[in-house]
């Protein structure tokens, strides 16, 4: 069975297909596994719009309840609105969700008490193992379920960490069919503001497009809605509406390192001289703001948990990822991809200027975005492009994550997908003409 569990127990979750991989008996189980050990204290558990998730996670605090837990359901919600309950009601937590995953798949993001992370090496490897071994843990006294809703009290948090005030705005927001259709009124629904709803019928099957915005292709309708109504800004969340992304007055898509950049400028303008937490595939224009406002940038791993640590660490208030994650001090280190609309909001109402020039400060350099390609013997190719660039004039090369090449006009990093065959390539330049030469000799190498 512990093969079998290999195949959805991923790096920071779980997911799966549903119900050969994921489904009542297995949640059941790691339900209980959970609580044996993360501790007794009380649950919450939420779910998203998928058609399996109620039914699994009620089988999950079922799970719960027979180790010794009391549950509370808050029912739908986003994947920070599971974080928010975790912080707010001080208990561990477990969403279910697939995230941006096709609707097949479904999937438990687990954390303890105030949102901590749990991934493979904070606890997810003894749950598993715990499932593998057929052990199960009953309690003298189950506990019990209750249900309870927490969507406004999760809009005033984040209204009061980020409020919106200034001029009135229009803002068209894409939910994809995902939990963002929920949070998006309760959140906006307290700002001055027009808004454009596109897909907010909360639908796990996904009519219209993938709930992924980090691929072009899902953000055409936002593009266009935002051009044909003039709108201000343009908001596309992912399927759990912990991801956020932004398009501009024009239409033209805003990098997450932009946005990064914009919220680290906010967070230091209130606690100045505080750390802030970038991965290592952001715009290098990132540290450099941070520092020039006299912030301290540490840079950090791809990837939740690494950012969660680190700013634990470091006590950062603030850590971006250019994957459209963006985490909190405030809102317990976690990610919300609703309090980061709120920052662009914020700044955008407060300034007479459009978006794209409010945010052109903080773009600097010219990225290539994220370039996935299959790969079967990943280490050797990686090992080869080392070879190849290693000892080129002015160039630095580390292995935080993957391999990085640096030098002060271009920067790429190329690093393995944790779950699939795939090398990833990211690449950035201080001009359109070097980024594209570093990133079309680097791709030729991957690819041939």
């Amino acid at each position: 069975m512990a093969t079998d569990l290999n195949a959805f127990f991923k790096a920071y979750d779980v997911r799966g297909t549903v119900p050969d991989q994921i489904n009542a008996e297995l949640v059941r189980k790691i339900g209980n596994a959970f609580v044996a050990v993360v501790g007794d204290g009380p649950v919450v558990v939420g779910y998203d719009m998928r058609p399996s998730s109620p039914g699994l996670a009620r089988a999950f605090a079922e799970g719960a309840t027979e180790a010794g837990a009391d549950v509370t359901l808050i029912g739908l919600c986003s994947t920070d609105g599971l974080y928010f309950a975790s912080g707010h009601l001080g208990r561990a937590g477990a969403m279910f969700t697939a995230s941006h995953n096709p609707a097949q798949y479904n999937g438990i993001k687990m954390c303890r008490v105030n949102a901590a992370p749990i991934g493979m090496e904070t606890g997810l490897a003894e749950i598993r193992d715990r499932v593998a071994s057929g052990e199960t843990l009953t309690a003298a006294t189950p506990g019990s379920i209750d249900e309870r809703g927490l969507l406004a009290e999760y809009a005033s948090y984040l209204l009061g960490l980020a409020p919106v005030r200034g001029r009135r705005l229009k803002v068209v927001v894409d939910a994809g069919n995902g939990m963002g259709g929920l949070t998006t009124p309760a959140v906006l629904g307290q700002v001055d503001a027009e808004v454009v709803p596109l897909y907010f019928e909360l639908d796990g099957t996904f009519p219209n497009h993938e709930a992924n915005p980090i691929e072009p292709a899902n953000l055409v309708d936002l593009q266009a809605k935002v051009r044909e109504t003039g709108a201000d800004i343009g908001l596309a969340f992912d399927g759990d509406a912990d991801r956020c992304f932004l398009v501009d007055e024009r239409g033209e898509l805003v990098s997450p390192s932009v946005l990064t950049a914009l919220i680290a400028a906010r967070e230091l303008a209130k606690h100045p001289g505080s750390t802030i937490i970038h991965n290592l595939i952001t715009s290098r224009a990132v540290p450099q703001i941070v520092t020039e406002l006299g912030g301290i940038p540490v840079r950090t791993r791809v990837g939740h948990s690494f950012i969660k640590a680190t700013m634990a660490e470091t006590d950062a208030i603030f850590g971006g990822e250019h994957s459209g994650h963006f985490y909190f001090r405030d809102f317990w280190r976690a990610d919300s991809g609703m309090l980061a609309a709120l920052h662009a909001l914020a700044a955008l109402a407060e300034s007479d200027a459009p978006l794209s020039q409010v945010l052109a400060p903080y773009s600097r350099f010219v990225a290539s975005g994220e370039i996935n390609s299959e790969v079967a013997d990943q280490a050797s190719v990686v090992a080869r492009i080392e070879a190849a660039w290693a000892d080129r004039p002015g160039v630095e090369v580390d292995h935080l994550d993957g391999l990085s090449v640096v030098h002060a006009d271009w920067w790429f990093n190329v690093r393995a997908s944790n779950t699939e065959p795939l090398l990833r390539l990211n690449a950035e330049g201080k001009d359109d003409d070097t980024m594209r030469r570093v990133r079309d000799e680097v791709l030729a190498a991957i690819r041939n």
